[in-house]
């Protein structure tokens, strides 16, 4: 398990990956795991043919593949290096009357 801030990566099996489509990047070329909604602020994922994915049934859960290396990079924090892999991408959430929303970063 990896975190940075507000963003959990937990390497799971390539069997555990569901049915996923590309998530595009940012109009900076950035794959972006999560953007902070309080500092403007992004966890950004890069590597060579990395691919960041989206559960076509539920676009917020996020997976990422990673066949060489990864690191992810934010603003606020330091760099972590990801091995080759599978990995999901999971957002703090917080408690608020009724419901669960997104940490604000």
């Amino acid at each position: 398990m990896y975190r940075q801030g507000d963003v959990l990566i937990v390497s799971i099996t390539q069997a555990e990956v569901p049915q996923c489509s590309a998530v595009p990047r940012d109009r900076r070329g950035r794959m972006v795991l999560a953007r902070g909604e309080a500092t403007g602020h992004a966890h950004v994922i890069g590597g060579p043919g990395l691919q960041l994915l989206a559960d076509l049934d539920d676009p917020d859960r996020m997976f990422v593949e990673v066949p060489q290396y990864g690191r992810v990079t934010h603003e606020e924090h330091g760099p972590i290096s990801l091995p080759a892999g599978h990995y999901r991408v999971v957002r703090q959430r917080e408690y608020v009357p009724g419901s669960f929303r997104p940490v604000a970063d």
